[in-house]
């Protein structure tokens, strides 16, 4: 039991990193965007998340788990054009003394863009440096919100952004609402010696396992949700529930907060009908080895049921790799 009373992640989770300045006041200080508007860069973000991506000379992933632990991925920004940032325009903050915006829009064939350069976050996340994860990370949530917050949720009349994106303002009544965030827990539940809580979505392919999660409901601490989350998924009553770390995981809109709690492995695990298709335990050594094995590929065809584990930009891989690393 002593090595978990410390236990904590051995680095920041991937999305949550960011050297990005998010200046509140930046964002209704319109002179100061005016005056940085003309040496700014645009992170331009498809419909599907995806933005163009420089992979160093390297092969881009062929699907969204993909290893790219030997890549090193840089975001293409564009620079600005115009006098002003067009209304549709989000400002993500400052890095250098740049101002950084985001706004949709497609491949600029005319520019030389190549469509098959353009990823997501799950697919180039992990490869991104600080700069472009937080860039990208804040420009998919923000715009994400802005596509499901047209109308006003109090009369349905229309909405438009103000505050450099950070707000929409109701046409009828000035009503304002600013970006929802959904949060949800993540919870690696494991035994205190050396065995973890692994399990199964039906939509996940066989082998494929990852720790549980779910949202949290009105009214609910994050704590109390892991208690009845896991309770609900595997039917595993967990105590000790500990904080380990947060990131955004904008699809489309969420903050994963993750914790780690006890649970007794001699207990019957009961799977959720629908839910969860598969619960284990697993050892530090079965872990050890799925992690030695590398991230799943979406070109595999091995018929295999080997542990296959989450990507490398999500939270559930930096939580499962630091509780590995105990000793």
């Amino acid at each position: 039991m002593t090595a978990f009373a410390g236990f904590r992640l051995l680095a920041p989770p991937i999305l949550s990193r960011s050297a990005v300045l998010r200046d509140e006041p930046l964002r209704t200080d319109v002179e100061r965007q005016l005056r940085g508007w003309h040496a700014a860069q645009l992170v331009v973000v498809d419909d599907k998340g995806r933005t163009p991506v420089d992979w160093g000379g390297g092969q881009p992933p062929t699907g969204p788990w993909d290893s790219v632990r030997d890549q090193v991925a840089r975001l293409r920004t564009r620079p600005t054009t115009g006098d002003a940032p067009p209304e549709n325009a989000v400002l993500l903050g400052e890095a250098d003394d740049v101002q950084y915006w985001a706004e949709r829009g497609q491949p600029d064939l005319a520019a030389g863009d190549d469509p098959a350069e353009w990823a997501d976050l799950r697919t180039a996340g992990a490869a991104l440096d600080a700069l472009g994860a937080g860039l990208l990370t804040g420009a998919v949530a923000v715009l994400n919100w802005h596509d499901a917050a047209r109308f006003c949720a109090r009369d349905g009349s229309p909405m438009h952004p103000g505050h450099a994106g950070w707000h929409r303002v109701c046409e009828a009544s000035g009503h304002e609402e600013y970006p929802r965030t959904d949060p949800a827990v993540i919870c690696l539940v494991h035994d205190g010696a050396d065995q973890v809580l692994l399990a199964r979505q039906p939509v996940w392919p066989e082998g494929r396992f990852s720790v549980l999660a779910g949202f949290v409901e009105a009214g609910e601490s994050l704590e109390a949700c892991v208690m009845r989350e896991i309770h609900e998924e595997v039917g595993a009553a967990v105590r000790d529930v500990q904080y380990l770390g947060s990131q955004a995981w904008p699809f489309p809109r969420s903050l994963m907060v993750g914790f780690h709690a006890l649970a007794d492995p001699d207990i019957p695990l009961v799977p959720a009908d629908g839910e969860i298709a598969e619960a284990m335990w697993v050892t530090r050594e079965e872990l050890r080895a799925a992690l030695d094995h590398g991230d799943w590929s979406a070109e595999q065809q091995e018929p295999t049921r080997r542990l296959l584990l989450p990507g490398q930009v999500s939270i559930a891989r930096s939580m499962l790799e630091s509780w590995a690393a105990l000793t």
